[in-house]
């Protein structure tokens, strides 16, 4: 009765519009509250609490059409019930590849932060948007200090800098910014009336370099591809031979792009030799760092950037070696003008006012190509506070020598082979089955060591005890790229992906 009557008293004080009750919010946030606090404490015991445990499997390996029917993927007119949703949540995480596992050795970032995965959840809850100082005032001075702390590794006495959703995204911008400083009559008149622009970038650069160059209207023929020598760096005598034939055609060279650990190999370019042709020349130099630039961060290591001060930018990723998370990725810029600005800016009325009552400076939203724009050096942040630079430092000492331990290991045993020796943590080598091993060395041999990498990895995704990537380069057959990260990764792992290996391949 006292339910009934409360419900005639709040149609009496109705109000509709459209035929719809405007009374009151529309959401249970009681609800809403249990179905959060119940998620979360099914990603505490399903995700973080078996983050290091390696009796876990990598991935619950389903084929497309099998994992559809499972997860139930279609939407409805109609809700589903509270139950039905917490199943969803632990479906989504049986079925999904955990990246923190310690033996998940795929890709360039691998493991778990606890402080970093902290902050995503505050700025999940939050919600923020980083543009104006009115609407998020905390994570703009937060991303104001850590691009200067990183400016500071870097060896710039000042700049400028912005968070970008991917590595590729911070070389497109890089790319924008030195055709801007080249020709700042760009931003207005477009690419009518210009000559033809040409960069440079090594063989072994990042593909995002060709997608910049597309994107952008620059075209992928005027990426000029520098050779490389037998470890993948740049020879700074190809870069020279490339922008005295770009001038006798009558182009105009604007940019290089030097990689600083390539992706493959994890290669790094001669920084100071190809900074002193960018002079030369009147070239800016872009350096993706966004593999190796958390070398800066150790005393030992830093020497693989020698010469990085002098680029003119540089992209850098946090959520690499770092562990900040998906995503972290730094443009920093040498320049301290406003170059940013003056290149991206549209200045937008409505949200970059002039006469506000604070500090307008500080409204840096329009150095970005983007409106809405993620807190990612939030995370950055909090880690490096909780860690400080001595423990961001031996994370990557601790992943070197570590890949270097699975080096010597690789060479003591029988059936497996380097590529070469590895200056970074990406370890490159191929597996010999023994019915191949008497084989002589040609092309019936190499076809069939080609298939092996493949066979291997399928082996151990359905058994779901590893990920390990393999590729072919270069006119090299198929071999494995083993990435170390993670700094719950242990000598133990290493001697573990030997072994599975060979497990895996004793039949081939």
């Amino acid at each position: 009765a006292g339910v009934c009557k409360q419900e005639m008293l709040q149609k009496k004080s109705a109000v509709l519009v459209d035929g719809v009750i405007l009374n009151g919010p529309i959401m249970d946030s009681k609800a809403g509250q249990k179905i959060v606090e119940e998620a979360c404490k099914i990603i505490m015991e399903e995700v973080v609490q078996k983050a290091d445990d390696v009796t876990e499997k990598v991935c619950e390996w389903q084929a497309p059409e099998k994992l559809k029917q499972i997860l139930d993927l279609e939407m409805r007119d109609t809700g589903e019930c509270h139950q039905k949703i917490l199943q969803l949540c632990r479906d989504v995480i049986k079925y999904s590849v955990k990246t923190n596992h310690p033996r998940f050795f795929n890709q360039l970032y691998a493991g778990i932060d606890y402080y970093s995965l902290v902050a995503r959840f505050i700025t999940e809850a939050l919600n923020p948007s980083v543009y104006t100082y009115e609407v998020s005032p905390v994570f703009l001075l937060v991303e104001e200090a850590v691009i200067k702390k990183m400016i500071e590794f870097v060896g710039w006495e000042e700049g400028d800098g912005i968070f970008n959703p991917g590595g590729s995204v911070s070389n497109m911008y890089a790319m924008n910014l030195a055709r801007y400083k080249f020709c700042p009559e760009i931003k207005e008149k477009g690419l009518s009336g210009l000559p033809r622009l040409v960069l440079f970038a090594s063989e072994e650069c990042h593909y995002s370099m060709k997608k910049a160059a597309s994107f952008l209207g620059i075209g992928t023929e005027n990426v000029y591809f520098i050779k490389t020598d037998e470890r993948g760096k740049m020879i700074p005598e190809e870069l020279e031979k490339q922008v005295q034939r770009a001038r006798k055609e009558g182009s105009a060279p604007f940019l290089v792009c030097a990689t600083a650990g390539t992706t493959v190999l994890g290669a790094f370019d001669p920084l100071d030799k190809i900074a002193d042709i960018c002079e030369n020349h009147g070239l800016w130099l872009h350096v993706d760092a966004s593999w190796g630039g958390s070398a800066l961060i150790s005393r030992k290591h830093r020497r693989l950037l020698h010469g990085i001060h002098r680029a003119d930018s540089v992209a850098w990723n946090p959520h690499k070696m770092l562990l900040a998370g998906i995503q972290c990725c730094a443009l920093l810029v040498k320049d301290n003008s406003g170059l940013l600005k003056k290149c991206y800016s549209a200045e937008a009325a409505y949200l970059f006012q002039q006469d506000k009552f604070y500090d307008v400076s500080y409204d840096t939203g329009d150095k970005s190509i983007q409106c809405s724009r993620r807190p990612d050096a939030f995370k950055f942040w909090l880690m490096w506070k909780a860690l400080g630079t001595t423990g961001l430092e031996e994370r990557v000492n601790r992943a070197l020598a570590l890949a270097r331990y699975l080096v010597e290991e690789i060479k003591k045993r029988e059936g497996f082979q380097l590529l070469l020796e590895p200056e970074y943590a990406n370890v490159c080598f191929w597996y010999i089955p023994p019915s191949l091993r008497k084989m002589g060395d040609g092309p019936e041999f190499w076809q069939k060591l080609h298939q092996v990498a493949p066979i291997i990895k399928e082996r151990m995704m359905k058994k779901g005890s590893m990920m390990l990537g393999y590729q072919p380069h270069w006119g090299k057959v198929n071999f494995f790229r083993q990435v170390v990260i993670s700094p719950q990764v242990s000598r133990e792992d290493m001697d573990f992906l030997l072994d599975e290996i060979e497990l895996l391949a004793k039949d081939l």
